[in-house]
């Protein structure tokens, strides 16, 4: 079988991880989260989802992967370093910064089964 062409690869993974971020964003209401900011990007870095549940804020990293150990070291120290800053700028510009709390999670999405959302993850 021929391979398909870069670009086209890249659309499919494109939209594997755009489906990942909806599911793992289903899967956060359900808990009670309130989604706050989707997608949140600066200069800094991204973070996938921005979710709040009263003071708590969470900010997730979703990875769609085959299994849980490929989503954990698929977020590397650098992009746990990105996600930080973004975060320190998304909170710099909240008008109750003061009192909320602030917490790292990784959203791991694989085929046919419910998200795992692993609490504190960095």
């Amino acid at each position: 079988m021929a391979r398909e062409p870069a670009d086209i690869r890249k659309l499919k993974a494109l939209r594997r991880g755009a489906i990942a971020e909806y599911r793992a964003m289903l899967a956060l209401v359900f808990q009670g989260y309130r989604i706050v900011a989707f997608r949140y990007r600066t200069k800094l870095g991204e973070i996938d989802i921005i979710a709040r549940k009263g003071d708590l804020v969470a900010c997730i990293e979703v990875k769609a992967r085959a299994n849980l150990d490929s989503a954990v070291t698929a977020v590397s120290p650098t992009a746990q370093r990105r996600i930080r800053a973004a975060s320190d700028l998304w909170l710099s510009r909240q008008p109750d910064a003061t009192r909320l709390s602030i917490r790292y999670d990784i959203i791991s999405v694989s085929p046919w089964r419910w998200p795992v959302h692993l609490i504190d993850a960095f």
